[in-house]
């Protein structure tokens, strides 16, 4: 399927100039040759928390000269000014390295304006509970299908089973070939740690699943607010506001994000998800052109009916849940 127009980022969101005359704009840039290296751990109303290789904390603001490109957590940035990290200093961010991946979502399937969540994270956590609230498994398909469009590596953690098995998650996710961990009783397995570590891992999913409950476990200092969900509504409250960039103790670090109730998935080309699935990819060379492979006449179609072995069929089907998640209505991530 091809785009029929470009989608933006929040980069190319122009704003309205106001009316006073500004003064002309030299063409030559600084190249602040002295500036220094940092991560950015938080974002608060224009003003950026960084850390610099040595552990040093500061504050920054945006330089003018990089204009409308956008600074996000976990982006790699050139800083200048008073790099100290003591108290009342600031210092300003003149360069924004390129981006290693960005996990970017859209209010809706419709929606031209691409926003970024997080740069350079090498996999996606989607946080979800078995129960209180329900699972939504449209959330957990559009973010699993965003991850493998930047080059992310997905997982999928099940909280609260010591409330409800996870025994339908797991047979249904089972065939997508991903990490699946489980948390009984907010005990974090080993593995899961183990997968954490030296990686940089953003948590994603509803209100009310756990996720701060999972980094306090992971990040005892983190000390990030827990709330509960709502019993006529079956939605938990937002106790996580901003996104932020947390050590972990065995090294890594994992990336908190508040909870959300859609993905828009509007920036994704749906016939790239099929990359996803090497092993179907190459069953795929017969079918006719413009192949949605989510219809009678593809060549997976055929090669169920060549081989009806119930792996086959776990896995043609994941497929197509994950693409009927990009051309589903607009509502379906949060309807699910």
């Amino acid at each position: 399927m091809t785009r029929q127009h470009r989608h933006l980022d929040e980069d190319d969101v122009r704003v309205r100039p106001g009316r006073r005359k500004a003064r002309p704009r030299s063409k030559e840039r600084p190249e602040h040759a002295e500036a220094e290296p940092a991560v950015v751990m938080t974002v608060d109303r224009g003003r950026f928390t960084l850390e610099k290789d040595d552990g040093t904390e500061l504050y920054a603001v945006k330089a003018r000269e990089l204009g409308r490109k956008g600074i996000v957590v976990g982006d790699l940035v050139d800083v200048v000014g008073d790099v100290s990290g003591d108290v009342d200093t600031q210092a300003r961010i003149v360069r924004r390295q390129e981006r290693r991946s960005t996990l970017r979502r859209t209010a809706d399937d419709t929606d031209p304006v691409e926003r970024v969540i997080v740069a350079n994270a090498t996999q996606l956590a989607v946080v979800t509970a078995t129960t209180d609230p329900e699972p939504r498994t449209g959330l957990i398909d559009r973010a699993v299908v965003a991850a493998l469009d930047a080059n992310i590596e997905p997982m999928l953690v099940l909280t609260k089973t010591d409330l409800k098995p996870a025994d339908e998650l797991l047979a249904l996710y089972g065939p997508l070939d991903i990490p699946v961990f489980t948390i009984d009783d907010r005990r974090v397995p080993d593995a899961l740690r183990a997968t954490l570590a030296d990686e940089s891992t953003v948590l994603v999913g509803h209100s009310g699943v756990g996720k701060s409950t999972l980094v306090n476990a992971l990040v005892p200092a983190a000390d990030r607010l827990t709330g509960h969900v709502n019993a006529v509504t079956g939605r938990g409250r937002h106790t996580s506001t901003s996104v932020v960039a947390l050590h972990l103790p065995g090294g890594g670090m994992i990336i908190d994000t508040p909870g959300i109730r859609s993905f828009g998935l509007a920036h994704v080309d749906v016939g790239r998800v099929i990359h996803a699935f090497g092993d179907l990819e190459a069953m795929t060379a017969d079918c006719p052109r413009a192949c949605s492979h989510d219809e009678e006449e593809c060549a997976l179609t055929s090669a169920l009916a060549d081989d009806p072995s119930d792996e086959l069929v776990e896995r043609i089907a994941s497929l197509r849940r994950l693409i009927r998640s990009r051309t589903d209505a607009p509502d379906q991530a949060e309807a699910d």
